[in-house]
């Protein structure tokens, strides 16, 4: 199959990137494109939209103080991205939406794959009616789906918990939290299975791992030699957890907490090489 990915360097990006080449997949790139410009989609099979406009380093919040160029790019540069590659003739397109459109539901909610939107912030709002555009442009010809990932994790530049390793070996004061996560890799695979499903449509909760921060930076202070204690556990029947029934009919079987363990000494070397 011949994709486009945008998006295919970020810290999701990267991941789906590496699992359609290792599914014998040709990606095609958009050198230079950015959202809201025109793209020639010719001759390709699928489309894999993961870019995303954002004040660096923050999803939520990631408008800083102009909310309506966040709009813009990344709603109104969707929904034109969706338009071409079905004018253009491509068969299937997935959106990367985010776990963040449940948002509003009460701590400790379960998030079914069919639970409306509930967005409390603008990134949620720009991810839940994207999603709601595309889904409506479905037809015989033109498959669309929506992933809905949790914190995403792995090795890797950037390395979204640069910061809180770094303060916690330092010793300064780390919040206690406790998070879902998933890996990039696991993302990665289910994405395609998503892709080479037939019946692909709607959207997909993909999450894995429940994940505290005092477990993290246990593991961090063993590899490490820190003499810092981890902060304290945190409540985790606070915490609202996706159901990932569709992916799990499809086969999909993550594994975050081995590649955890396997991989927290890579991403310590990734910190280590950006210093």
């Amino acid at each position: 199959m011949r994709i486009v990915l945008i998006g295919a360097t970020g810290i999701v990006g990267r991941w789906l990137h590496r699992a359609a080449l290792e599914a014998g997949h040709q990606v095609e790139p958009l050198p230079g494109w950015r959202l809201g410009q025109p793209a020639d989609l010719t001759g390709c099979d699928a489309l894999i939209h993961a870019a995303f406009q954002h004040v660096p380093g923050k999803y939520r919040g990631g408008e800083g103080d102009d909310p309506d160029a966040f709009t813009n790019a990344n709603l109104q540069g969707s929904l034109d991205i969706f338009q071409s590659a079905r004018d253009q003739g491509v068969d299937r397109v997935i959106f990367l939406s985010s776990r963040a459109v449940h948002d509003g539901y009460p701590a400790g909610s379960e998030l079914p794959d069919d639970l409306p939107p509930a967005p409390v912030n603008l990134y949620g709002q720009v991810k839940a009616q994207a999603e709601t555009a595309l889904a409506a442009m479905a037809a015989p010809d033109f498959h669309v789906a929506s992933l809905r990932p949790t914190g995403v994790f792995g090795p890797g530049h950037p390395q979204k918990w640069a910061g809180l390793i770094r303060d916690f070996i330092s010793g300064k004061s780390v919040p206690p939290r406790v998070a879902t996560e998933v890996h990039g890799a696991d993302l990665g695979q289910a994405a395609m299975l998503v892709l080479n499903d037939p019946a692909m449509s709607g959207s997909y909760n993909v999450s894995d791992i429940i994940l505290d921060h005092h477990e993290l930076l246990s593991g961090v202070a063993v590899l490490t030699g820190s003499r810092f204690a981890p902060p304290m556990r945190s409540d985790a029947s606070l915490l609202s957890v996706p159901v990932c029934a569709r992916l799990d009919a499809l086969g999909w079987r993550p594994d975050g907490l081995a590649r955890l363990h396997a991989d927290l000494p890579a991403i310590l070397q990734d910190l280590k090489d950006m210093e």
